[in-house]
């Protein structure tokens, strides 16, 4: 399927690795011209020419900080006439209201609750006036499925499931679409590190945290490539009909429900 989106220009951020990294790939494959935000500029950089050379697509990047004003400012300025924005930045960690202190929890969420919301407004009135646009962001399946052990990761994402819905519901009839994709267990570094923090507390080994997936379904993580084509599709003319909705790639995980948790191992 032709997903229509060659000679589009989308703004990824974070997309230095992981999830981010996966979509801005999908995009390049579909003859979008990038820009890629992130706070590494050496990770960033080699992703730019890997991209361009495989694709004959521009790509600029932009390394900064999007949990400040003046990163958001400055991004939003200079992307200001994207296509698209792919609001990606942001890892919240694990923890329940117990376990994480007030300094961790504002910081994470200066990040991916107040980032995603700051540069969605900047760049959501440029495509207000152009009566054209896609903001798509990327959430987590802990607005679904609430977590007592990722206390600020549930209630963050939440909180963007409802701005996406907010905006979304009435985008479209200003000629932009507003959605959310709510990936599972992906295998990110980020997962990663908790898989092996789990292995190490119940398996006394780290480097067995696969086995910590055996239950999740078809007994493993999803490939980021999975939830980066589901992106791309809502991205595109495709979608058109979709505004305001959140997408959920997690394999069946949500359905299946959280076991309880365990004293040391959230």
């Amino acid at each position: 399927m032709d997903l229509q989106l060659q000679g589009k220009h989308a703004l990824v951020t974070g997309a230095s690795q992981g999830i981010g990294m996966a979509i801005a790939q999908a995009l390049a494959a579909e003859g979008c011209h990038l820009h890629l935000a992130a706070r590494n500029p050496q990770a960033l950089q080699a992703l730019a020419e890997r991209l361009s050379s495989a694709h004959g697509v521009q790509v600029h990047t932009h390394p900064a900080d999007l949990s400040t004003d003046q990163g958001i400012k400055s991004l939003a300025a200079t992307c200001s006439q994207v296509d698209i924005l792919v609001n990606n930045a942001g890892a919240i960690p694990r923890g329940s209201v117990l376990e994480l202190d007030d300094e961790r929890w504002r910081q994470s969420w200066e990040l991916k609750v107040f980032g995603y919301l700051n540069l969605t407004r900047a760049l959501y009135a440029h495509m207000v006036k152009r009566q054209a646009g896609v903001i798509l962001n990327i959430i987590g399946i802990g607005a679904e499925r609430l977590d007592y052990g990722y206390a600020a990761g549930s209630m963050g994402n939440a909180a963007l499931v409802a701005l996406t819905r907010t905006i979304g519901g009435v985008s479209l009839d200003l000629g932009v679409r507003v959605l959310g994709l709510s990936p599972g267990w992906v295998e990110t570094e980020k997962a990663k590190r908790t898989m092996r923090q789990r292995a190490a507390t119940l398996l006394g080994d780290e480097n067995r945290w696969p086995e910590m997936a055996k239950d999740f379904p078809r007994g493993k993580l999803i490939d980021p490539q999975e939830v980066a084509d589901v992106a791309a599709f809502l991205c595109s003319p495709r979608a058109s009909g979709m505004s305001g909705t959140v997408v959920t790639v997690d394999a069946g995980f949500t359905s299946r429900g959280y076991p309880p948790p365990k004293p040391g191992t959230t």
